[in-house]
C-alpha cells in the first residue's frame, strides 16, 4: 500500500512538471550562454542579465559595428573596388573577386546576411582608408556609445587578435544604437537579398543566416550571428511584440536560438510597455504663471510588470517664476523637469518646456495693452 502511494505521488509530480507551468527563463543560469542579456530598446532597461559584463571574444557580431560605421560614413551608395587583401581573408565569405566594383550598401548586406569577412575588409578599407584606420573609428564609436569594456582590433571578429573583446551588455548598447538607424534596421531585418553580379549573367542571392528571423521566431526583426573556434557561438537579435522592442545578446551559447526565444517569451509574458507621461501640454499645473504653458517633447514609456506599475511615482519640479519674467515675458525654454521613479529609483527624467507666445500673439497683446492705456488717459510714446 505504501509503495502504491509513493507511485501515485511520483506520478503526480511528473504530471506537474509536464503541465503548462510557466517557464521562468530569466532565472539565473537557465540559459545555455556563458554571458547573456535582454534589454528593452526604447528605455534601455535590462530585463535579464547573466555575466553581462564578462569580457569575452565575440566573433562575427563584431560586424554590427562595421555595418553601422559604413552606413553612417555618407558613402553608402558609392562604389568600392575590392582589394587583394579583402579577397584573401579567411573564414565566411561572399566570394568577392579582386578588382570587382561593388556598392558599399551591397557589401553591408553581404556582411550582415552572410557574415562575409571579405566584405568586412572591403568596407574597412573604403571607409577607414585601411583596416587600422577603420579599427580606430570602431573604437572611437564604441567610446561614444558607452561601450566601456570593449576593444575592437579588426572589422570581422576573427580570432587573429588576442584583445578583440567585448561584453553582452556592450553589444546590447551597440545594437540599441544601430537599430535607431533606418537603413541598418532594414538590412538587419532582410531575409533574402538579391543583387546583380557585375561579371556574370546570374544574380548573387544572399539568404540571412539568422534562423530566428527566417524560420524560428515570428517576432524576430533582425540580428547578427557569430562563431569562431575560440569565441564559440555568439548571437545578437531583436524582436518586437505589442509595441515592445527587445534586444537579446548571448556569448558562448551552445543553444543560442532557444536561449533567445526563451528570454523573449518570458519578457513578453511578464512586461507591458506602460505609458507614464504623454508628449504635449502638461495638465494639473497649479502655479498660475505656468498654467496651460508647459509641455514635454516626448512620450515616456517604460517596460513594467503589473506589480511594478503600482510602485511608479511621477514628480514635477519647476523653477520658481521670477518677477522679471512676468514683466518682460522673457522666460527660459526649460523651466523644470519631470522625474519618474520606480520604488524610489529614477528611471527617467524629462525636461519641461515653457511655451512662449509667438511674435504674432505678442503684437496682438501689445496693441490691446496700448489701447487700454489710451482709453484710460495714459500717455503713450508718439
Amino acid at each position: 500500500m505504501k509503495r502504491s502511494k509513493k507511485s501515485i505521488i511520483y506520478l503526480f509530480i511528473v504530471l506537474l512538471c509536464l503541465s503548462g507551468w510557466p517557464s521562468i527563463s530569466s532565472a539565473a543560469g537557465s540559459v545555455s550562454a556563458h554571458s547573456a542579456i535582454l534589454m528593452e530598446q526604447k528605455s534601455g532597461r535590462v530585463l535579464y542579465a547573466k555575466n553581462a559584463d564578462q569580457v569575452s571574444r565575440i566573433a562575427s557580431i563584431t560586424k554590427i559595428m562595421t555595418a553601422i560605421l559604413a552606413i553612417e560614413s555618407g558613402k553608402i551608395n558609392k562604389t568600392v573596388t575590392v582589394s587583394h587583401s579583402a579577397v584573401g581573408v579567411e573564414g565566411s565569405s561572399v566570394y568577392l573577386v579582386e578588382g570587382e566594383k561593388i556598392k558599399l550598401k551591397d557589401l553591408v548586406y553581404g556582411l550582415m546576411l552572410r557574415s562575409g569577412n571579405d566584405a568586412a575588409v572591403a568596407i574597412a578599407e573604403s571607409v577607414g582608408g585601411s583596416e587600422d584606420g577603420f579599427v580606430y573609428l570602431m573604437n572611437k564609436k564604441a567610446e561614444e556609445i558607452g561601450m566601456t569594456n570593449t576593444t575592437f582590433q579588426n572589422p570581422h571578429g576573427l580570432d587573429d587578435h588576442e584583445n578583440h573583446r567585448s561584453t553582452a551588455h556592450d553589444m546590447a548598447l551597440l545594437m540599441r544604437y544601430a537599430m535607431n538607424n533606418k537603413i541598418f534596421k532594414e538590412i538587419s531585418g532582410t531575409k533574402v537579398y538579391r543583387m546583380k553580379h557585375p561579371e556574370e549573367k546570374w544574380d548573387r542571392v544572399w539568404k540571412n543566416k539568422n534562423k530566428l528571423l527566417t524560420t524560428l521566431y515570428a517576432y524576430c526583426t533582425g540580428g547578427k550571428t557569430g562563431y569562431t573556434k575560440l569565441a564559440k557561438r555568439t548571437l545578437v537579435t531583436t524582436a518586437t511584440k505589442d509595441g515592445m522592442d527587445l534586444i537579446a545578446v548571448t556569448i558562448n551559447a551552445p543553444d543560442d536560438w532557444n536561449d533567445h526565444i526563451s528570454m523573449y517569451e518570458n519578457a513578453f509574458d511578464k512586461y507591458d510597455m506602460t505609458s507614464l507621461a504623454s508628449k504635449g501640454e502638461l495638465a494639473d499645473i497649479k502655479n498660475s504663471f505656468y498654467k496651460d504653458q508647459l509641455y514635454i517633447k516626448r512620450n515616456v514609456v517604460y517596460p513594467l510588470t503589473k506589480k511594478e506599475q503600482s510602485s511608479v511615482e511621477v514628480k514635477t519640479t519647476l523653477i520658481q517664476p521670477k518677477k522679471q519674467w512676468k514683466e518682460t515675458g522673457e522666460v527660459p525654454n526649460v523651466v523644470g523637469k519631470l522625474d519618474i521613479y520606480r520604488s524610489g529609483e529614477t528611471i527617467d527624467s524629462v525636461p519641461i518646456y515653457f511655451e512662449k507666445q509667438s511674435e504674432q500673439q505678442k503684437g496682438f497683446f501689445d496693441k490691446v495693452k496700448r489701447l487700454m492705456f489710451i482709453q484710460s488717459g495714459a500717455k503713450t510714446d508718439g
